[in-house]
């Protein structure tokens, strides 16, 4: 099994970045959410705490989606406010 870091550490972060993950590598993961093995090649997600690369974990599809509507894995986007575009940053120069 690949070497991750501990789950409370994963559950401290303020909101987190999902996207799928594609493997062909012949590992197993531990999945932060309900703690069960995920083989590689099965359909899953990559979570990333806070957008950091070097914590991120795979987890199964299903505990994420659960998680998200029980409101325990908040996106970037629900945690902090929408940075303004480039049209409304150069027009706030003016």
């Amino acid at each position: 099994m690949e070497d991750h870091p501990p789950v409370a550490e994963f559950r401290d972060a303020r909101w987190y970045a999902v996207r799928r993950a594609g493997s062909t590598k012949p590992a197993t993961y531990r999945c932060p959410l309900c703690g069960k093995l995920l083989p590689a090649l099965t359909e899953h997600v990559l979570v990333l705490p806070e957008g950091d690369s070097a914590r991120r974990r795979h987890a199964h599809t299903a505990c994420v989606m659960k998680a998200r509507r029980a409101g325990r894995l908040p996106l970037r986007d629900e945690v902090l406010p929408r940075r303004p575009g480039l049209l409304a940053r150069l027009l706030r120069r003016a």
